[in-house]
């Protein structure tokens, strides 16, 4: 036979996967597997220095294939030991082989499922063996007891250190919820699959929302059916892993099961006092998954599906506003002025100020996904894998409702009574990796490729572009956004264990490309019909125009004399001058090592070089160390990080539509090579830098564990999204004011923002996470208490153009530093306890959700949302071991935020009666659900 070192090599050298093997009788190998209460389901049977593995069926039983040899056969599961069996098969047809699994007690080794993959590239370490604080979350075992069905609202009440919230009156951003950890920034964290750098979305978040300015990824394309567990790195770890990874890395491990059959099927809503005729916001999820085994050596194909609907909801009871004034009812009003009529003509009509509010609560969203695992043995010691999916979801959101008084913004003959737009979104999301792994002469190697795509389609929905009058059309193709990113990874990495107490080398190299798009709407979707310009004048002295959407003479007024607006109101189209394709590429190389002095004491070592095609080269590094003192650790790690520049802020421009102290404007935003920028001395941008520290110590004590964390995080030349900068035409205006006038408003835009490295900050932390499992009485009960405690400042002053001294303020205004500082809970604490007795199984969670504060320009609007203890409970009941059915409630005691006070917070039309600036758990009430989940 070949020698198996040589198999890999010659796989890479041929460039192929197929070639001649000799073949040899093979033996099948057959058993049981057992523990104190009988046969173990899902234990994993490997053959230790192989790729060959299996799972054991419902009644423990499990098969495997292998050739003539000597083996080591190895058995695990969660919660109980490894078991390890020697093999020597000679010439049988068919081996019995039966393993007895005990349970965990105070001083053996910590279970399977507690090996991580994230943080090291040594052979996998447990949670508490690790030099970093590291969190493992068991997917199946989340889902099956909450009412949550995105992946962000999971980790947001499972992980204390995560923090995400739907948003409202936000465009795109109502669909892709903004996510965070340990307070920093969306961008500010690294998400992998499998080990593979994952995409991010072709979104930037421009409104007002948390994260503002950031691009993050999107969780939610990726369906929970498809994942085995999440890994949740806090710690900085760009010197390993590159760009993004300041706050940390979150790994998301896709199912890998075999000869099963999952489905589960969840309906539920808000079951509250203040929902719509108390039931609102439905949601609907089916989710199944399947594997199968591919040959008899390990090999497998993975296949996940989902389908998802959650129906809008309203939050807002009545408008406040004005909808009605005199100049709408020129019969009664002949001579009219402005005069608010509203709760006369509401009276006249038999209506109330409640059917013209907007939807303030949550989107309407439906859509579905398919992914896929697998893993394919070429050899002994070499495999090909692949895996990847695809994601479509349509989602309506809605805008500010425009009342009939709005009388530039709206054309009475087709919408009497106002309208309320809608925003549509058409997301795709595509993603594939491709590699083969295996060893050459004891390296380990890894060639990957990973792509992935979003594209972000925008259509405005009953609305109107007043500027062409009775003509408008009702709907329009607003333009999108494109993002695509390639990886390319080699990797090697090879354990010594006759140096020292054994030490790990790793390196490797990195290449990607990105491209972000945006694409123009239609014409209609951006143009004002109403403007022209000035050619000349005729011979008695009168001005002669011709039509022109980006003059500056408007031609067309509404019955109060204002200039009539132009482009699809809510979201006007993506101008032809937006429209951009931007390209870059980066290279990377890394070393990491890892040194056990001594069976106790391990130090880590890491460096990455980067450079990037647009803004030059980076070089960071990590240090961290491990020390066992029987069954405690202590651990440390010190590094510096960066975060590049995402291509969506260096190229993104566009107009939108911006709610700020209560007032709705459009503001236009410009690349840092525009020349608005010029004019304003906004630089170019260049990447984010950080200095990291952390420490704590972890206590293994059998049935409970327990690991505390504190942190320090400085980030210098933070990138933000600017507050907005307003010209003038004043004749006392300067003439750079002047300028900046006349440009903006051939942007359709009243203001300009940008985004700049503007400031730096620090954030302090620290983490606490217990968990307790043991027997009571018949059952198992799990208990788990964690708890975050985080603050970031912005430190120093903001770092503004010559040209912009003196108004730092609108450089980075106060609602900014609100959104950066204190518009998520800096303080979290979860208890969960989970009880199973026979068939039957109680879940019972409370969620401490600390302070907030309102995102505000307006001082004296100021408001602290005080902390709110959320309670979640839900019964299970297992008819038999293929069906489950589960209910209960999310936020049980129906707990609501603090009301907003009247003020910017709450908006000149009473639009948000709870914050939507600083946000805790969302505002939709008690949610009540059932699942039925399906095991075959």
């Amino acid at each position: 036979m070949i020698k198996d070192k040589y198999s890999l090599k010659n796989i890479f050298l041929l460039g192929s996967l197929f070639g001649g093997t000799l073949v040899f009788a093979q033996t099948k190998v057959t058993g049981t597997v057992e523990d104190i209460n009988g046969p173990v389901e899902n234990a994993i049977v490997n053959v230790k220095g192989t790729n060959i593995s299996t799972t054991t069926d419902s009644d423990g039983i499990y098969e495997l294939v292998v050739d003539t040899g000597k083996y080591s056969i190895v058995v695990s599961k969660q919660g109980e030991l490894s078991k390890e069996q020697s093999l020597n098969v000679i010439d049988q047809n068919e081996i019995s082989l039966n393993f007895i699994l005990e349970s965990i007690t105070v001083n053996q080794e910590t279970n399977l499922n507690e090996v991580v993959l994230v943080g090291s590239r040594s052979k996998g370490r447990t949670q508490l063996d690790s030099t970093t604080p590291i969190d493992i979350i068991d997917i199946k075992d989340v889902t099956k007891d909450v009412g949550q069905v995105s992946l962000n609202q999971i980790l947001n009440y499972v992980a204390p250190s995560f923090s995400s919230n739907t948003q409202v009156i936000s465009d795109g951003t109502d669909h892709i919820d903004p996510a965070s950890l340990r307070g920093l920034g969306p961008d500010q964290v690294l998400v992998l699959i499998n080990g593979k750098r994952r995409h991010t979305t072709s979104l930037i978040n421009i409104n007002g929302a948390f994260g503002k300015g950031s691009v993050g990824t999107d969780l939610n394309a990726i369906p929970t059916a498809a994942i085995k567990r999440i890994e949740i790195l806090r710690d900085g770890a760009a010197a390993q892993y590159g760009s993004d990874a300041i706050a940390g890395v979150i790994n998301i491990v896709l199912e890998d099961s075999t000869d099963k059959l999952r489905a589960n099927i969840s309906y539920g809503g808000n079951l509250s006092r203040n929902a719509e005729n108390s039931f609102d916001g439905e949601t609907f999820q089916a989710n199944v998954n399947y594997g199968a085994k591919v040959g008899t050596k390990g090999g497998f194909v993975n296949f996940s599906g989902s389908y998802d609907k959650r129906e809008p909801f309203n939050r807002q009871k009545e408008f406040t506003g004005t909808i009605f004034t005199d100049y709408n009812r020129p019969d009664l009003y002949p001579n009219p002025t402005g005069v608010d009529i509203t709760d006369a003509e509401l009276a006249r009509r038999g209506e109330s100020r409640s059917d013209y509010v907007s939807r303030i609560g949550q989107s309407k969203n439906e859509g579905g996904a398919l992914f896929f695992n697998s893993l394919f043995p070429v050899s002994d010691k070499a495999e090909v894998y692949a895996f990847g999916g695809l994601n479509y979801r349509l989602g309506e959101s809605a805008a500010f409702r425009r009342q009939p008084s709005q009388l530039t913004q709206t054309v009475q003959t087709i919408f009497p009574n106002g309208y309320l737009p809608l925003i549509q979104t058409n997301n795709y999301d595509r993603s594939l990796a491709v590699g083969i792994r295996g060893e050459i002469d004891n390296w380990k190697v890894d060639f990957s490729n990973t792509y992935g795509n979003n594209t972000i389609d925008f259509n405005a929905k009953n609305t109107v572009n007043a500027s062409m009058l009775a003509s408008s059309p009702t709907s329009f193709e607003a333009g999108g956004y494109r993002f695509t990113q390639n990886t390319t990874n080699l990797d090697f990495s090879r354990f010594f264990d006759d140096i020292l107490a054994g030490i790990n080398v790793a390196f490797g190299a990195e290449y990607r490309f990105e491209r972000y798009q945006i694409v123009a709407g239609e014409e209609a979707s951006y143009t004002n019909y109403g403007k022209a310009r000035q050619i000349g004048t005729n011979s008695d002295g009168t001005p002669i125009y011709i039509a022109d959407p980006k003059g500056d003479v408007n031609t067309l007024f509404a019955a109060n004399g204002s200039a009539i607006a132009g482009g699809a109101q809510a979201f006007p189209g993506f101008l032809p001058e937006n429209a951009v394709n931007a390209t870059r590429n980066s290279v990377a190389a890394y070393l990491d090592t890892e040194f056990n002095f001594t069976k106790n004491w391990l130090v880590a070592a890491a460096g990455r070089y980067e450079n990037y095609s647009d803004f030059g080269s980076t070089i960071n590094g990590k240090l961290s160390t491990r020390y066992k003192i029987g069954n405690y650790v202590l651990r440390a790690a010190a590094s510096t990080g960066f975060r590049a520049p995402s291509l969506h802020q260096m190229y993104f421009s566009a107009t939108s539509s911006v709610f700020q102290d209560g007032v709705i404007s459009n503001s236009g935003t410009f690349t840092n090579d525009s020349r608005e920028a010029q004019l304003l001395g906004i630089p170019k941008l260049k990447q984010e830098t950080s200095k990291s520290v952390s420490a704590g110590a972890t206590a293994n004590w059998g049935k409970f564990k327990l690991s505390i964390d504190g942190y320090f995080i400085r980030i210098d030349d933070r990138i933000i999204y600017t507050g907005a900068f307003t010209g003038s035409n004043s004749a006392t205006a300067s003439d750079q004011d002047k300028e900046i006038y006349q440009l903006l408003e051939q942007a359709n835009a009243t203001s300009a923002r940008f985004f700049a490295n503007a400031i730096n900050t620090e954030t302090k932390g620290l983490d606490i996470v217990l968990t307790y499992q043991d027997r009571l009485g018949r059952g198992k009960l799990r208990g788990d208490l964690s708890a975050t405690f985080s603050k970031t400042n912005v430190v120093g002053g903001v770092h503004a153009s010559e040209l912009l001294k003196g108004k730092e303020s609108t450089y980075f205004d106060r609602s900014s530093k609100i959104y950066l500082e204190s518009a998520v809970p800096r303080t979290k604490i979860n208890l969960s306890l989970n009880y199973t007795l026979d068939k039957w199984n109680v879940y019972l969670r409370n969620v401490y959700f600390g302070p907030v504060d309102g995102a505000t320009n307006v001082v004296e609007d100021s408001q602290v949302f005080t902390g709110k203890v959320v309670t979640d409970l839900s019964f299970g009941y297992a008819f038999n071991k293929n069906i489950s059915l589960t209910v209960g409630a999310n936020n049980l005691l129906d707990v609501y935020p603090d009301k907003t006070h009247l003020g910017s917070l709450r908006g000149a039309g009473g639009y948000f009666v709870y914050s939507r600036t600083g946000q805790q758990f969302g505002t939709g009430g008690r949610f009540a659900f059932a699942r039925l989940a399906i095991n075959l």
